[in-house]
């Protein structure tokens, strides 16, 4: 089969509660293809006494967004500002939080209740140009969107800007300051909110044409 050739992300979970890390656990270990599982962490300081840096052997970061009773953004910007994939796996299903976390940079927000089938193509996609979207993520971006039109961060559109008049996401990041990961992370995250409306934009000239038709950019910028 075809998805049996996709290479196996390595995974590290960051959440507070063990049954969580014993079923996602099971579940990685029956993946098609595997998951390879690199550590389970209770807490976002556990985490980051084992990586304080960016963690390249990391391919994938799941976590949790709630620690001690409320939402930890800043964990989640920790992680994103400095290049990893994130998929936030968490309880919480109102749009406002999940557009957040969007916003800060995770690659997909799922809902607990979305369980196997959905975490593990969102694991398996989150390493691919075509991040997962999950029913509750598109569902919170269609809300978000008015007849088709979708709200970019300022980042992500600066970021486009960018990537359009250079060569390279390597030349992208060193105009920004950001790494050349983070800046594919924030091409993923404008793709999967133009399929979630309609509007796929697989390609680098797809992107380009949907970013002039909504106005963040006009031929002269090029």
């Amino acid at each position: 089969m075809e998805s049996d050739l996709r290479p196996a992300p390595r995974i590290a979970i960051v959440d507070d509660h063990d049954v969580v890390h014993a079923g996602v656990e099971a579940w990685c270990a029956g993946a098609n293809p595997p998951v390879g599982l690199l550590g389970s962490f209770h807490s976002p300081a556990e985490f980051l006494s084992v990586y304080p840096e960016a963690a390249d052997e990391v391919d994938v970061v799941v976590i949790d967004l709630q620690f001690a009773g409320k939402p930890d953004f800043g964990f989640l910007s920790t992680l994103c500002k400095r290049g990893q994939r994130v998929i936030v796996y968490s309880y919480l299903s109102a749009d406002e939080v999940i557009l957040t976390c969007l916003d800060i940079g995770a690659v997909t927000y799922l809902v607990k209740s979305e369980g196997k089938r959905h975490l593990i193509e969102a694991i398996h996609d989150a390493c691919t140009a075509a991040p997962y979207v999950g029913p509750r993520m598109a569902k919170a971006v269609r809300n978000d969107c008015l007849l088709g039109r979708i709200s970019l961060s300022e980042r992500e559109k600066e970021v486009l800007v960018a990537w359009f008049q250079t060569e390279s996401k390597e030349a992208v990041g060193k105009r920004l300051y950001i790494a050349p990961t983070t800046v594919r992370t924030h091409l993923q995250r404008a793709r999967a909110k133009y399929a979630n409306v309609g509007r796929p934009a697989p390609t680098k000239s797809a992107l380009l044409a949907r970013a002039i038709e909504d106005g963040i950019l006009s031929l002269s910028d090029l």
